[in-house]
């Protein structure tokens, strides 16, 4: 191992090698944890990414590529018998192209400076998630990273207009157009977005710019049956002609727990309703927009889906009402320990999975709580589960009953984070056998040693 530290070294220099002490002083992701690689490797360019991954490959040694380490299911974490890559240096903006309405980047950009820098250009990147100051952009290209605007703009994908990416032995595939249609022969840039680093490491992209929104409207809506959650999200969509950016629910539980925590969030609504629902609409024109958007909630009130509503009328004021839904760090520090599920359901059957699993839940644990929020415009939902006793077997347990429902339903185990090394297990009740044998044969074909992120995804 020291021979091959010493060839990388030699390779990305003094500064791109962290080793001893200084490895363990990292964490191993933000949650938490002590980094356990053996080293990390720390590359400026394209060209040191796939001379390192050709002396990994030769010497058959195990590589685990890091972003912004917001992921939540160990996706990222190093053993400590492997090397760490981080892009955290590939961290170069090399150009917008305005009237091409794109930007091309290194794969160590935050999403935030990508979102920050489109703006100053008068453009609009759509991808937005609270991660979003930590979360890089080529971590969040390598798990298809979704959040609050995929209703209208998609799933990170979707804003991939071409990617740079370096295989296990170190070949460079660099796909860099900036053009939307590229119809001659495979779409290869798509077999390594979402593959978690374990096809090839992302190291260069094309991103998918928008114009600028001129206008924002943001309101938040208390409802006291799903059904009317599910009422609401089709009369928006129908009345705001596709600018509805943000359909978000809050059930009760999650609204009151945010709005009792420590933050200090002031209280838009009252806590008495069963469902809080944050509605965006982002458009290029302001004036109709706004007529249209406060004319779209009046229908719903005078409909009666909702019970009562608050307009934000300032940016502070939709900052504030965003803050509630965002404030996760509030969860993480009153409900640990704990277990986030980030799943994928037809709307129709969302609440009534809600309802199940807590039944399940309180029936085997009556001393574990849960809150359930999420993007519901797109199906995806996030259940956090305080399971009182933090053992591996009680985490087991908790998992195999959640994704047991979500298996009965048809549903994905993971909408938005990726498997990783958490969801390992139950891959295969998200996908038929067919589906997961293609996918082993794939990481056969582009990595046959079995090198780049061992353990995460397919095992």
């Amino acid at each position: 191992m020291q021979e091959l530290i010493a060839e990388i070294e030699a390779v990305v220099g003094p500064q791109g090698l962290v080793q001893g002490d200084a490895v363990r002083a990292r964490p191993a992701t933000v949650q938490g944890g002590e980094c356990q690689a053996q080293a990390i490797i720390r590359p400026a360019s394209t060209e040191e990414v796939s001379r390192v991954l050709r002396l990994c490959h030769d010497a058959r040694q195990a590589v685990v590529p890091y972003g912004g380490g917001t992921g939540l299911v160990e996706g990222a974490v190093a053993a400590p018998t492997e090397l760490l890559l981080s892009l955290e240096r590939m961290n170069r903006i090399e150009e917008v192209d305005m009237l091409g309405r794109a930007m091309v980047l290194q794969a160590g950009v935050p999403v935030q400076r990508v979102q920050d820098t489109a703006e100053d250009a008068g453009l609009f990147f759509a991808v937005d998630f609270g991660a979003r100051g930590t979360a890089t952009i080529g971590g969040a290209i390598s798990t298809n990273a979704g959040g609050n605007r995929v209703l209208r703009y998609g799933m990170l994908r979707d804003q991939v207009l071409g990617l740079e990416a370096v295989m296990a032995d170190g070949t460079v595939v660099s796909s860099m157009q900036r053009f939307i249609k590229n119809n001659a022969g495979y779409d290869l840039k798509h077999l390594f977005i979402g593959s978690e680093g374990t096809l090839g490491i992302v190291t260069r992209a094309v991103l998918r710019l928008r114009p600028m929104p001129r206008s924002r409207h943001t309101a938040m809506l208390a409802l006291d049956d799903y059904q009317h959650v599910q009422e609401l999200l089709a009369l928006l969509d129908a009345e705001l002609g596709g600018t509805l950016s943000g359909f978000e629910v809050m059930w009760n539980d999650f609204y009151r727990f945010i709005i009792d925590g420590p933050s200090g969030h002031r209280p838009p609504l009252g806590v008495e309703h069963g469902y809080y629902v944050l509605v965006e609409c982002l458009s290029a024109d302001p004036a109709p927009t706004n007529s249209r958007f406060q004319a779209a909630l009046e229908a719903a009130m005078e409909q009666e889906l909702v019970s009562d509503a608050v307009i934000a009328e300032s940016r502070a004021q939709q900052d504030a009402l965003w803050a509630i839904r965002d404030d996760i760090p509030t969860l993480l520090q009153l409900m640990a320990p704990l277990l986030p599920f980030d799943i994928s359901l037809n709307l129709h059957e969302i609440d009534d999975f809600v309802v199940d699993v807590r039944a399940r839940l309180a029936q085997r644990w009556p001393e574990v709580s849960s809150v359930a929020f999420g993007h519901l415009g797109d199906g995806n939902l996030h259940l956090v589960v305080a399971i009182g006793q933090d053992t591996p077997e009680r985490r087991r347990q908790v998992d195999d009953l959640v994704y047991e429902a979500v298996r009965e339903r048809g549903g994905s185990v993971s909408a938005e984070h990726g498997i990783g090394k958490e969801k390992l297990p139950y891959l295969a009740w998200s996908r038929t056998a067919e589906e997961v044998a293609l996918m082993r044969t794939l990481k056969a074909c582009l990595d046959p040693k079995g090198v780049l992120n061992p353990g995460k995804l397919l095992g």
